[in-house]
């Protein structure tokens, strides 16, 4: 970067940035996602896309069969273009089938949490108007509740039920679903008049005509629902153009460690959260990846024999997905030769684990942040990190970072403040509910992340905490963030969640619910740690252990959740 460039003057991380990444990108370089997994076909057709449970769907198989679903959804149900359809599965190979179907019919995909609980399934059924869902068998009970809860106020018009062992193959698919159903009785009763089974769907759709569709960036491709945890769900609206312009800035910073067609990504993280959705479904295909989709990342000792059979070279993971993997014996026996990147987000990752995972395994994780709102990535590690840092990185190209207070004021360098994002990735706004895309946007076009942040002179951003979650003490602010990270380093932690409760002294006071790892460590040893680490107003008031710590369905501790309790309590 030469000096005397404007752009530094406004964008201090330019001159951070590693060799090669360019301060801006080109968004014209493809017109829709249907173009980016057709170009992933006629390049890397019958190289292997996913791997489940041993079976291998190629690039050219995944896009035949998401043609025959688009038939379904187009031929059959007569679905116009830009018709919700939803998506509620784990990481199957039914997921990207459906993912490319909806999308090359010119539909918009709602992704759907398959955890949800009924209330929270009808409320963005209904609040989508999606009017087709895809759902697997195993949720197909809560499905039937949250279509009852809706009443008049129910659009879908068709459900479409899948097997866990329906693209296994036809031997090894029929032992996986009967052995779930009958054997592991892991498939609740349910009952969905006029469902159709997903093998029908692809049958019916494989003997329809399937006209393509002409999509552009303004098109809508996803409504992705956020802020569950803190409120009603809304559901931002991303279109084709937001998630290009990710897809090429991700794309732009790992560009120089990546090998198109070479790498081997685990995919443990749901695809239908938006950071594995970009991160490991899009920008991998846009590589020619194989994904190893791992569908539940709950049972640690599975996800770690998966992985024992495949020289992966990367993986995504959240802080307590890593932290996992690091208390399973076996997670050292494996061999980490082949890989080469670790990226994590979606929550802070604690240096405690970061440590770890890099004494172990050799590879430093190399943390991000973005949002549902911003497709989700806003800043990014660079890739060439030799060590944890504690940053959630750069910026990425194409995108402006401004730190400010609570009057919309810029803050100088090294000093709190909320994390604004202004960039082509950022979402059109939250469907139907013009108030809230207001409240969440400044006059001159940032979005509100509700995130605090520090930006140092070098243009690296650290994330100090959600501002919600920010712990008022006697006047002075307490970032859970912090706590956390201090005591998760105590030997005996397994997981960690800091937040505040009310005092009648001081407002709020610190408490921690921790899970611990050693059975045998006290209150009064973490108290002695904490008060070796922490001044005064910081230290906890209340310790509370727990065999498990609430989370949502990507890993995410839920701190909401402890924080409703406490406040009961208090």
């Amino acid at each position: 970067m030469m000096n005397g460039n404007p752009l530094l003057e406004t964008r201090p991380w330019l001159k951070s940035y590693p060799a090669g990444v360019p301060a801006e990108v080109p968004l014209g370089e493809y017109g829709s996602l249907v173009e980016v997994m057709e170009r992933a076909v006629q390049s890397h057709g019958d190289k292997t896309a996913y791997i489940s449970m041993g079976r291998r769907l190629s690039y050219r198989q995944m896009a035949d069969l998401g043609s025959h679903f688009a038939g379904f959804l187009q031929g059959e149900l007569g679905l116009a273009r830009g018709t919700r359809v939803a998506i509620m599965l784990p990481n199957v190979l039914q997921y990207p089938v459906c993912l490319c179907g909806v999308l090359k019919a010119g539909l918009t995909v709602v992704n759907c949490n398959p955890l949800y609980t009924p209330r929270e399934l009808a409320h963005q059924l209904a609040d989508s108007g999606a009017q087709a869902i895809v759902v697997l068998e195993n949720f197909a009970h809560v499905l039937e509740q949250a279509l009852a809860m809706m009443g008049d106020r129910n659009p879908v018009r068709q459900v479409v039920v899948t097997g866990l062992g329906d693209l296994l193959g036809p031997v090894k698919g029929a032992l996986v679903n009967f052995a779930l159903r009958h054997v592991q009785r892991m498939v609740p009763a349910w009952r969905l008049p006029g469902a159709m089974s997903f093998r029908q769907a692809l049958e019916r759709g494989a003997r329809l005509p399937f006209a393509a569709v002409p999509l552009g960036p303004d098109d809508l491709a996803f409504l992705q629902y956020t802020g569950g945890t803190t409120g009603v769900a809304k559901g931002a609206m991303l279109t084709h153009g937001n998630m290009l312009a990710n897809l090429a800035q991700i794309h732009a910073w790992v560009q120089p460690i990546v090998r198109d067609g070479q790498e081997l990504i685990v995919t443990a993280l749901p695809l239908y959260h938006i950071f594995s959705l970009t991160a490991n479904c899009l920008l991998f295909v846009k590589l020619g990846a194989a994904s190893l989709l791992i569908a539940n990342p709950r049972d640690i000792a599975g996800m770690i024999r998966e992985m024992g059979r495949y020289p992966f070279t990367a993986i995504t993971g959240v802080n307590t997905l890593f932290n996992a993997l690091l208390q399973h014996p076996d997670f050292k026996k494996l061999d980490f030769r082949s890989l080469r990147i670790a990226l994590g987000g979606g929550m802070s990752v604690q240096r405690a684990v970061a440590e770890r995972w890099q004494a172990l395994t050799g590879v430093p994780v190399i943390e991000a942040y973005g949002l549902t709102e911003t497709a989700p990535a806003v800043t990014i590690n660079p890739m060439d990190l030799k060590a944890f840092n504690g940053c959630i990185g750069l910026p990425v190209p194409s995108t402006e970072v401004s730190i400010r207070d609570d009057e919309g004021r810029e803050q100088p360098m090294g000093s709190p403040g909320e994390i604004c994002v202004r960039g082509p990735q950022v979402m059109k706004g939250y469907y139907g509910q013009p108030e809230e895309t207001a409240r969440a946007m400044t006059a001159d076009g940032f979005l509100l992340t509700g995130d605090i942040g520090i930006m140092d002179r070098h243009g690296f951003v650290r994330l100090v905490d959600r501002k919600k979650d920010m712990i008022l003490v006697s006047g002075f602010n307490v970032y859970p963030n912090e706590v956390e990270d201090v005591i998760a380093a105590l030997p005996g932690v397994r997981e960690v969640a800091a937040v505040g409760m009310p005092d009648a002294h001081s407002g709020e006071a610190v408490k921690v619910f921790i899970a611990r790892q050693d059975p045998g460590l006290t209150v009064e040893a973490v108290m002695a740690h904490c008060r070796q680490n922490l001044t005064g107003y910081k230290l906890p008031k209340a310790v509370e252990f727990r065999d498990q710590l609430p989370k949502s369905a990507v890993g995410k501790i839920l701190r909401r959740a402890l924080k409703d309790e406490a406040s009961a309590l208090g």
